[in-house]
């Protein structure tokens, strides 16, 4: 009797579930629009825009999710309105440039979601200047599993708020991503590769709090087709925008820098391996004040990392943790860059760093009178020209240099006057520099 009854409670339980996929299979086949049920037609060059555009407007008002068939749509400029749920079939449909203009724009809306769709630049004009899609003063839109590729640029937004995940991004003539402004974006686990100018630009017109965190990307092959002295050429580019997180990405061969900070607030950069930069792997300059870079590894860069410009105000820094090795002799973008593991100007702790393979300083704290309070503590150098130098001019702020572990090949703690190496045993010439305080480095 047990026995049965257990087996008709299984039955009864089996049922239920039955019954309750069937509706949610019934719900979601109700919540769909089939495109190509709708005039939408692929692959014929014919131009779309209209059936595109009308199915679009009826799935955003009806609140369904309307799916494109696979292939090449031909379509000019659509109009992407609130509330809209989009979906390309299995990664396979692309929306294609007519012209020159951007495939898709969206502006002052929110909660949109488009998954799994391409977006790709005109055949015939495949270098076009624009993005292919372009969104202003919008929230909460979400692009997941997209693809873009030639066009002038990937996604360019301004005064918008994005989740962008997971999606493709190659041969661009300008930035993968170009933001101005933002009200926050996500940029997570995307992959990114042969950019003309940049992969992620997060701008700001003026300084102030942005909030994005720029985690898991995968960016490779970013040239400075533009040309300029670092404004171009940078896998992640952060200017004047403030309390940014750069975290845990892979980036390889960008023309100057992994990272560079322009003028920002409480930055962190943590976890990244950075290879193969034509310039300063991860560089913080101009007006920053609050940067943290820690436990990133650079492998072959012209310079690893510099905080620097105190000049324009920029102080305040916390470098620990890094990796630094395999510097290169000269930059074959920026004859000015000196061959430097980790470089730092003002109120900045350069500590528990190793760094391998310098042909020239591993650590470096001022230059000239551009130094001020720099602690150089508990780092291991070694296969370096010269261990640890810093500035002695006598209009010099101070340096503590404690704990440090240096193997160097010519000197391992020097003095400088600009550049000049004026003293290569800083531990005998203490007493002329009273801006310099050493303590049981080895």
């Amino acid at each position: 009797m047990k026995t049965a009854l257990i087996s008709n409670r299984r039955r009864f339980l089996a049922s239920i579930g039955a019954a309750s996929l069937v509706m949610c299979t019934a719900s979601r086949a109700q919540s769909l629009l089939d495109g190509a049920s709708l005039g939408i037609v692929s692959g014929d060059g014919t131009d779309q825009t209209v059936a595109v555009q009308q199915a679009i407007d009826n799935a955003a008002a009806s609140g369904q999710t309307l799916i494109l068939p696979p292939g090449d749509i031909s379509v000019g400029t659509l109009a992407f309105p609130a509330r809209l749920a989009l979906e390309g079939s299995g990664n396979a449909t692309i929306l294609r440039a007519r012209g020159a203009a951007p495939v898709a724009r969206i502006g002052t809306a929110q909660a949109i979601t488009i998954t799994g769709l391409g977006f790709a630049a005109n055949i015939d004009a495949p270098t076009s200047q624009g993005p292919l899609l372009d969104i202003s003063a919008s929230d909460n839109i979400s692009l997941v599993r997209c693809q873009f590729s030639g066009g002038g640029g990937g996604i360019a937004t301004r005064d918008s708020a994005l989740n962008i995940s997971d999606c493709h991004f190659a041969d661009l003539a300008d930035a993968a991503i170009h933001s101005a402004n933002s009200r926050g974006l996500l940029i997570t686990n995307n992959r990114i590769a042969r950019c003309g100018n940049a992969g992620i630009r997060i701008w700001r017109d003026e300084a102030g709090p942005d909030g994005s965190i720029v985690r898991g990307n995968r960016i490779a092959a970013i040239d400075w087709r533009d040309g300029g002295n670092g404004q171009n050429g940078n896998g992640i580019n952060i200017y004047r925008a403030d309390e940014v997180i750069i975290a845990d990405n892979h980036i390889d061969g960008c023309a100057f820098s992994a990272i560079r900070l322009n003028s920002t607030r409480n930055s962190q950069v943590s976890g990244n391996l950075c290879l193969n930069a034509g310039e300063v792997a991860i560089f913080s300059e101009f007006a920053f004040s609050g940067s943290v870079i820690a436990n990133n590894i650079i492998d072959n860069a012209a310079t690893g990392i510099s905080i620097t410009n105190l000049d324009q105000g920029g102080r305040l820094a916390v470098c620990s943790g890094n990796i630094v090795r395999n510097i290169t002799p000269n930059s074959a973008v920026n004859p000015d860059t000196i061959p430097i593991g980790i470089y730092a100007e003002a109120d900045t702790a350069i500590s528990g760093n190793s760094v391998s393979n310098v042909p020239g300083i591993a650590i470096m704290a001022g230059y000239g009178s551009f130094l001020d309070n720099v602690l150089i503590a508990s780092n291991v150098v070694s296969e370096a020209d010269y261990g640890i130098g810093v500035s002695v001019v006598e209009e010099s702020g101070s340096v503590h240099i404690a704990g440090n572990l240096i193997a160097a090949r010519k000197a391992k703690l020097v003095g400088l006057r600009w550049q000049e190496v004026v003293s290569t045993d800083l531990g005998a010439d203490i007493a002329k520099f009273p801006n310099v305080t050493l303590n049981a480095n080895s």
